[in-house]
């Protein structure tokens, strides 16, 4: 008998490593160089410059962090996507198909009504881990057609 199928969530790991690094790193930055940048007495930036400069950084790691957040929740009905924005269940039942073809960024789910879903937590950024696991989302997929 084979092993049941991982219902680990699925996450980008290079990506999301990226915007973890990332957000750290310009929120640190911004928030330096806006203590940084020179006063108004000799001639530079004024206060409310001073607190842009820091909301800029940390509006952008606040993106960057949402970025990290992506993934995908497989459960016994479906799936949860959580892509950058929006968050949305799609039952198996639901679920025609999955592709990831070359030069896709992430892989696709195309559902019965003609919709497509992009599922933004497997990419292809993770090189041939990428492909593993859209095999896995595929073959969850299947399991779940043959236990209707």
């Amino acid at each position: 008998m084979s092993e049941p199928l991982s219902r680990e969530p699925f996450r980008s790991r290079r990506g999301r490593l990226m915007a973890t690094v990332m957000a750290a790193v310009s929120l640190a930055l911004f928030v330096v160089l806006a203590v940084l940048v020179s006063g108004v007495d000799e001639g530079g930036w004024v206060v409310a410059d001073r607190v842009m400069m820091a909301v800029i950084g940390v509006a952008l790691a606040l993106v960057l962090w949402r970025w990290a957040a992506i993934k995908a929740v497989p459960d016994d009905t479906g799936v949860t996507v959580q892509n950058l924005i929006g968050q949305r269940h799609i039952r198996w039942d639901e679920i025609r198909d999955v592709t990831f073809d070359d030069g896709d960024p992430w892989v696709s789910i195309h559902l019965a009504d003609t919709e497509t879903v992009a599922v933004m937590a497997i990419q292809r950024a993770d090189g041939p881990t990428s492909r593993d696991e859209a095999q896995r989302l595929a073959d969850l997929v299947s399991v779940s057609r043959d236990h209707r």
